[in-house]
């Protein structure tokens, strides 16, 4: 088996080669941190923590880099909105995304370089591009020449006579006047009156927005990296022009293979401001009580160069799918010492070979998920008649071994069963009577399997419910 990805440069799925053997460097666009991150942050960043959870399950070494851009128009705009710096602005946030992302349970990235931690290697790379004759100065604005580089659109498959003029960055107004070319861009901007700005050969200013990444991944990764990833609203122009401004220095492919996650939609619109459907991560999980996993496994379900639409009935899908999920993944907490697991923990090859040839097919979530859905039920059956009868009607170590399996196989896609309370004490009143609510919901719902469960579990921790006439639920601690 090997792992094959749909590459948006060559627009066609190939086998993936790293440069290096046993090596992945693999660079992923950040956020801009201005606001708390949304449901379209949550998909891009998901589906790329998945990806490098499962290189390194194929046993490739992979350095991740994200950036974030920390100089920004938005940014500044909030912070004239709030009277405060754009560095207070810049760290609010920042913190705001590592709390999300860790809800979610996305790993880490290596290293998070930032645009104003990297100056000198954006002033550098300009200045090569100047020498180069890609690159020039107007009025303390530097821009790149975008005529220049025979290549430009080779991503997006673009034509500069298809394009509209200054759709090539986040440029305007002033700025416009003084490029050679209205498809330029900027490399480094002026600086404004009550801006930020930091010193240049070119006078104070500050960097454009895609210079920013060419000179991170060239500072953290070198001058070609084996993957470049990110949503697909930014093929163009931001990887368009990322892709111009390194290789037009380096004389290199800038990344062997370009990866671009699908957008998300809200019942069927764009996610949007304007259109009142616009949803962070934490206004999701905090105040629409969505599980952080039942939202991974939102992302998950869906193969992530499509887009993906958000409703609540997809939800609610998803949330019935992560109930029969975590029930199979806390079985052996459950039932391990019961059915007594002596044996080493193996996984099952059959089923490991099955998903691996879904991930293997371009990260086919949808199709791996099945095998552990296809695992978990197996389990959950077990469980009934451990519950009702007393007995399985297949071998405990075979069970022992799906276990494991379902637990591995869920671990590289990032689905992990939330922590159960150890103690009857942890649980208090309010706690105890959400139980019996979910309970009686999943008995109007006939779904007796999983209302058995919420007995069962209540009664490891020392809560007896007795039912009554007229759908009444008494409880009492023992």
């Amino acid at each position: 088996m090997t792992l094959s990805l749909y590459n948006t440069l060559t627009r066609q799925k190939q086998r993936f080669e790293p440069l290096q053997p046993g090596r992945v460097s693999l660079y992923c666009c950040g956020v801009t941190v201005y606001d708390y991150c949304h449901l379209g942050h949550a998909r891009s960043y998901i589906v790329w923590d998945t990806l490098r959870r499962y290189l390194l399950w194929l046993g490739y070494q992979v350095r991740y880099v994200q950036n974030f851009t920390d100089i920004d128009d938005k940014i500044l705009r909030r912070s004239r909105q709030e009277g405060t710096t754009m560095q207070a602005i810049a760290d609010r946030y920042t913190q705001a995304y590592f709390e999300d992302m860790a809800r979610l349970n996305i790993l880490e990235a290596d290293d998070y370089p930032r645009a104003t931690h990297t100056l000198d290697g954006i002033q550098r790379l300009i200045a090569e591009l100047e020498d180069k004759g890609f690159a020039y100065a107007a009025n303390g604005d530097v821009y790149f020449s975008v005529r220049h580089f025979k290549d430009y659109g080779k991503l997006s498959g673009r034509k500069l006579d298809d394009l509209k003029a200054g759709a090539s960055g986040r440029v305007g107004g002033e700025e416009e006047s003084l490029k050679q070319d209205p498809f330029d861009f900027a490399l480094w901007k002026a600086a404004k009156p009550e801006e930020p700005a930091w010193e240049s050969p070119w006078g104070p200013g500050r960097p454009g927005w895609h210079i920013e990444c060419s000179a991170m991944v060239r500072d953290r990764l070198g001058d070609s990296i084996d993957i470049h990833v990110g949503g697909a609203d930014l093929v163009f122009p931001h990887h368009e022009n990322e892709i111009a401004q390194s290789e037009a220095v380096t004389g290199h492919p800038l990344a062997r293979y370009w990866l671009h996650n699908g957008m998300v939609n809200v019942g069927g619109e764009k996610m949007s401001k304007s259109l009142g459907n616009f949803t962070t991560i934490r206004q999701l999980l905090d105040q629409g009580g969505v599980a952080p996993m039942v939202l991974r496994l939102f992302v998950l379900q869906a193969h992530y160069r499509k887009p993906v639409d958000f409703t609540e009935e997809a939800l609610q899908a998803c949330q019935n799918g992560w109930e029969t999920l975590q029930e199979g993944l806390r079985f052996g907490e459950h039932w391990g010492d019961r059915l007594g697991w002596t044996q080493p923990p193996t996984t099952d090859s059959e089923l490991c070979d099955r998903f691996r040839a879904a991930m293997d097919d371009d990260l086919n979530t949808p199709a791996a998920l099945a095998v552990l859905f296809e695992l978990a039920k197996e389990l959950r059956r077990q469980q009934n008649l451990l519950v009702h009868e007393g007995y399985l009607d297949g071998d405990a170590q075979q069970l022992h071994q799906h276990w494991v399996t379902l637990v591995q196989l869920a671990g590289v896609l990032g689905l992990e069963a939330e922590p159960e309370v150890a103690e009857t004490s942890a649980l208090n009143e309010t706690a105890i009577e959400d139980w019996i609510a979910k309970r009686q919901a999943a008995r109007q719902a006939k779904d007796f399997a999983e209302a058995d469960r919420i007995r069962h579990y209540l009664a490891d921790l020392g809560i007896t419910l007795i039912d009554q006439a007229g759908g009444v639920t008494r409880w009492s601690r023992s």
